[in-house]
Parts: structure tokens; sequence; C-alpha cells
């Protein structure tokens, strides 16, 4: 389990690019209200940008993203296997192909190497793909495990097995985990999340309005028929049972607000003092099964709720906690089990919780448990094909370009001392920028995978996961580390490490494209990148220094400052609405804000140093500056299912992707100046009221 701060890039969209042309000079770029787009290329465009998908209805002073965006979110239904729509998933969608041609071409090879890279991706993609055997098995593959939950007489083997489940990778009350110690970036050490729920967070438990209370009633019944379907006795009531129970987890644990608070979320503990934070709790026991015996300290991320789990321990009978354990085993093994129980389980957690019609096919979900337990080894393939040494190049001068305006913005900021912008400038220089793929790749040596046995491959595939993570403990930091595979389309930035991260999948059109004009590049990976830097100096990622420990390195002064900034940030967003009655949570979103807004700002000015005083070539029209905010737009597109939208904006740290889009610009003011945005349009904010961080 990582904690990161993600940089994730939910929604996008993909639009047609050609060769630009390389013109040293052009017209003196003027400032419009509207765009002309007769003159447009209406196929592939040179300056990237769809002018088939935008609303010539809307504008753009008033909804750049809708203005940009509109026409093809008028006319674009969600697949019935989906939940959402836009380039980020036609990119995810290209990546499992290019990633299934890669496995279908080792599987058609027949014999493989035992114990090899390929014949373990081969296999454990049949495994997958064998339906027939799956459904022939039933619960037959999980029948070990319910055993040894039958077999639990007292709270220490419940502790043991509160463990041993989370070796497996099923649900389990706490979530243990190694990462660098976000105090001491020199070591590794071994932290404990809260865990134990199967709805998504502890609202759909505790929250009194309607939509989560026939959530709840469905959720139980839900339960009711997988125990059917399974065989177990006393459905009904073992159903009611689960419920209650996760409800009083889910009393004791922390709300995401609260969770994404790095100095909230350290607490160092020794482990010979948690007997006093949880005196029934056996630690001797957890701990030795976990695989960590002789650990001497341990991070708590919310020691409230170890104080309620150990009081739940105390007062819960063991019959209900065995039922609870054999619930989770069924539910986290559904997927992998016969059909029957595999619908059961996408009706609930996909249709209802999400608003999913159908299922997605097959092949797809063998290709992300491929991805999920031999990434890496995919990986290799991938890169090779898929991704070239100018591409990386290209992306390095990039990162480059955007460190030094950064540097730039920072220097020229008018509300921080001299004394924080050095050790801010430090932190940059710092950054660590790792593109397309590991320079070390993980080795799977060691680990079994069989044709025919698609639940123990995950066992051991989760087991083997852990071991490795267990085997940091007491040794250098793997810098080298990668948490996502390179045919990921995402990015990340982790503080610990001060690293800003780029899979190879997500460095292609719409984002990045090596003949796209500048301006649009700028606008979309160039954004990216600088969101990923902004990471390093958000509300949280800000507490950390350039060596990746988390410190104060600001004047009090100059922190009042930033948090005041943030403050308003927060209330801008509070104030966009996603449906009646709900509206964007901007405390829970304040760093992907404080990233989407730095990055655009920070990418703005790199592109503008990029030209060296020359003027942009007009292409279709359309100036550089104009090219630029359309290509940033652009790659926001997207469409989202109700239900999915509203367990998204209860639990997720990023705003949806119109707001994503419109409040970063309504706070730029090239925008303003770009698009003639005045006093009275909607998207326009007073001056005085802008917020400006770096």
């Amino acid at each position: 389990m990582k904690k990161l701060l993600l940089g994730g890039l939910y929604a996008s969209l993909m639009f047609g690019v050609s060769a630009c042309d390389n013109e040293k000079s052009a017209p003196k770029e003027e400032k419009i209200t509207q765009l002309d787009t007769t003159a447009a290329v209406k196929e592939v465009l040179r300056s990237g940008v769809n002018f088939d998908n935008f609303d010539l209805s809307v504008r753009p002073q008033d909804n750049f993203y809708d203005y940009v965006n509109g026409n093809w979110i008028k006319n674009t239904e969600i697949p019935s296997d989906r939940t959402s729509i836009g380039a980020f998933y036609d990119l995810r969608d290209k990546s499992q192909e290019d990633v299934k041609r890669i496995i279908e071409s080792l599987v058609k090879r027949g014999e493989l190497t035992q114990g090899s890279d390929e014949q373990k991706v081969a296999d454990l993609y049949r495994s997958f793909m064998d339906v027939s055997s799956l459904n022939k098995l039933g619960v037959v593959p999980i029948k070990v495990e319910l055993d040894k939950i039958a077999a639990i007489s007292n709270t220490d083997d419940l502790i043991a097995y509160f463990a041993h489940s989370q070796i497996m990778g099923n649900t389990s009350p706490l979530s243990f985990y190694v990462d660098v110690d976000a105090k001491d970036s020199s070591r590794y050490v071994s932290a404990i999340w809260q865990g134990g729920l199967s709805l998504p967070d502890r609202d759909y438990y505790t929250n009194s309005a309607p939509r989560f209370e026939k959530i709840r009633q469905a959720f139980v019944k839900h339960i009711e028929k997988m125990y059917v379907l399974a065989g177990f006795n006393e459905p009904k009531s073992n159903a009611e049972k689960v419920m209650a129970l996760e409800t009083k987890l889910a009393s004791s644990q922390w709300d995401v607000v609260n969770n994404r608070n790095s100095t909230k979320i350290y607490n160092l503990y020794k482990v010979a003092d948690l007997s006093t934070l949880a005196p029934v709790f056996n630690w001797k026991v957890y701990l030795n099964t976990i695989g960590v015996p002789t650990a001497t300290d341990i991070v708590i991320n919310q020691p409230s709720y170890i104080q309620g789990l150990d009081k739940l321990i105390k007062t819960v009978d063991l019959s209900t906690w065995k039922t609870y354990l054999q619930w989770q085993l069924l539910s986290s093994m559904a997927g992998d089990l016969s059909t029957a129980l595999d619908n059961e389980h996408f009706a609930f957690f996909g249709t209802i919780l999400n608003g999913q019609e159908e299922q997605k096919p097959r092949w797809k979900r063998g290709v992300e448990t491929v991805n999920s337990l031999l990434g890496e080894v995919v990986g290799k393939v991938y890169v090779k094909r898929y991704f070239s040494p100018a591409a990386k190049t290209r992306m390095q001068e990039l990162v480059e370009n955007l460190r030094d305006a950064y540097g730039d913005s920072i220097k020229a900021l008018t509300w921080m001392s001299d004394t924080t912008k050095v050790a801010a400038q430090e932190k940059l220089a710092q950054f660590t920028a790792k593109i397309g793929y590991p320079d070390k790749w993980k080795n799977y040596d060691g680990l079994k995978i069989k044709p025919d046995d698609l639940v123990g491959n995950k066992i051991r595939s989760n087991a083997f996961e852990h071991q490795e993570e267990i085997a940091k403990l007491g040794g250098p930091i793997q810098k080298w580390e990668w948490f996502m595979t390179p045919q990921t389309v995402n990015a990340y930035y982790n503080p610990s490490m001060n690293e800003i991260v780029f899979p190879a999948a997500i460095l292609q059109p719409p984002f990045f494209n090596m003949r796209a004009d500048d301006a649009v590049n700028y606008g979309g990976i160039g954004a990216v990148i600088g969101h990923e830097m902004g990471h390093g100096f958000d509300d949280q990622g800000a507490k950390f220094d350039g060596q990746g420990n988390m410190r104060d390195w600001w004047t009090k002064q100059d922190l009042a400052q930033f948090t005041q900034r943030g403050e308003a940030l927060i209330a801008q967003y509070n104030g966009y609405s996603i449906f009646e009655g709900l509206n964007v949570n901007g405390q829970l979103t304040l760093g992907e804000n404080i990233g989407d807004l730095s990055g655009l700002t920070i990418a703005y000015k790199a592109y503008q140093k990029s030209l060296k005083g020359l003027q942009a070539p007009v292409i279709d029209g359309l100036t550089g500056d104009q090219r630029f905010f359309i290509g940033f737009a652009q790659v926001w597109r997207a469409k989202i299912k109700e239900a999915s939208m509203r367990k998204y904006a209860a639990t997720d740290p990023h705003s949806p992707a119109e707001f994503r889009c419109i409040g970063a610009l309504s706070n730029m003011p090239e925008f303003y100046q770009v698009f003639g945005v005045k006093a009275g349009d909607k998207m326009y904010i007073a001056p005085e009221n802008r917020v400006k961080i770096w």
C-alpha cells in the first residue's frame, strides 16, 4: 500500500495532430473574444485542435470547458461497460490493446520455459480466461481459507488472521505497509492504515441522506445473495451482522479530508508503547504474522481508529468476526470465482455503486490482472514497442524547461520572503524526474504461476509482493523503484523521494506528440509536468523539503500567506455545483487544485520562454496562446455517469474535469487577455480575488 500524493489525470480527450510548420516568425497575435473556425481544417489539424468538438453556442468567457468540448459532450454516449469516457480513458483503452497483443503473442507460443517471465504472464492470463474451469470449481478455490476462518477459536487467532488476510491481498481491518519514513527519508518504516470496509468510505455507513440509505439496504441484500450463491449458512442474518460490524468500524474511521493531512497521519509509536494505545489487541501476534517480529517502531496513521478497533475486539463476539472474515474473503475473491458470484459482485459494486450497466469484456479484465500482478514484466516489452528514445529525450527537455520556468516564477513572487524562496529553489533543484520506464526492473524470480489456479496465483502474487515490501526494512532506499507501470496512463509525485514520475503510456496525444505544435504540447503534457511539480509545493507537498523529509522550511509570515491563498482556492471550488445539492469539496481537492493552477501557470511561462522572444506561428487561424489554452481544455474532456460522479466527489481528491479546467483558467490573467474575459462574464473573478500561488 503506497501513500503517495498522486497527480492522477482523471479525464481528458483525444484529438488529431500532425507536424506543424517551424516558422521563425508569424503575424502578431491578437486578442479575440470568439474564435473564427471557418477556415480551419476539419480532419487532422496541424494545430492539434479538433473544432468538431466545439460548442459555439457557448461563450468562451462563460465556460471555456463547454466551449471547447461541448459538442462532443452532447453527442457522445458512455458505453454500457464503462462509467466514464474521454481521451484519458481512450488512452487506457489503447494501452490495454497494446498489452493484450503482447500477452496473446506469448500465449500463442505454447511451451514456455517453466519459471520464466514469459511463462508467468501467459499462464496468469490463461488462468483468468478459463471461465469454464472456474464455474466447475465454484467456491472450492477458497475452501482452505474458509476452513482456517472456521478454526479461529480466540482473539489471538482472529488477530493473526487479520494479518494473514492482508498478505493474501484481501480486505482486513488493518492495512499494513512499508514506506519511506516521512521524517527520516534515509530509512523505511512500517505503517498501518485504517481498513476493513466494503463500501468506499465511512460516509456510506454514517450519512443519513436517502441516497446512502438506499445503498446500505442494497448492500445488505447483496451480501445475502452472495451467501446464497456460495452455499453459506444463514445468509440473511449473517448479512445483517456484516453490515452492523462494518458500520461500527466506519464510526471510528477518519474522513477523507483528515486522511490527506500529512501532519495528522504521521504518528510514530514505539512498538513497546502500542499496548497503551490498544491494550486488548495482541500486537506481538499481529506483527509476527505480518512478518516484522523485530520492529521497534511503527507509524499509526489514524490512532483513534486503532482505539475503536481495540474496543470492537473486546466487545464483538468471535462468531460475528468470523462471519465478517468469511464475507471479506468471498467478496475479495468473487471476481476470480464462478460467473454467478462474479456477476453478483459486479451487480452491486459496478452497477449500484458506479452506474456501470455491464461488465467489461473478460479479456480487458484479464489484461488488468496481468498489469496488476506482473506489470513490469509486460512493461519491458511495452516500452520497446511503443516508446521511443527520442520521446524520452524530448520529455526530459520539457521537464527542464518547466523546472527553469518554475524557478523564474519563485524568484518573481512578491508574497514570499527571500529566506523561503531559497529553500523552495533548493527543493525544485532536487526534483528527480522519472520518464517512461524504470532504469531497474522488478525481479519476479520465485513467484509460482499456474495456468489452472487463478485464486492461488493471486494469493501467491500478493504474498510475493508483501515479502518484497517487508524486505525493504533496514535496507537502503530503492530510489529506482516505480509505483506505476510504464503502460499506466497516469503520473504522480512522491514527496518522500521528491520525485515526479511520467509513465510511457501518458506520453502520447493528446498530452504529448512528437510532431505536435509546441503550444499544444505545453498546454497538454507541459501542464501535467507542472502539475506534478506543483504537488511538491501544494498544501501537503510543501511540508516536505528537497530531501523528502517532512519539516517546516517556511517563515511564519510566508506560511500564513500560503495558507491564505489556499483558503481562497478552497472557497472558489466550494462554489462549483456538480449536481443540485452537491458541490465540489474544496478542502478535499485543495492539493490537486493547487497542482492544476500551478501546472497551468508554469506551463504557460515555459511556453513563452520556449519562443525565445519570437512570435508564435498562427496555425489554423489560431495564435500560439489560443492553442495553448485550448490544448489545456481539450485534455480534460470527459463524461461520467451520475452514480460514479457522486462516489468520485465524495472520495476522490481531484475536482471533476470541468472544474479542473475552468477553475485554473479563471485565475490566469493571461487567459483573460487572450479571450477577452470581462466583468459580468461567468468565468470572471475580480483581479484582487484571483488566486496566485506559484
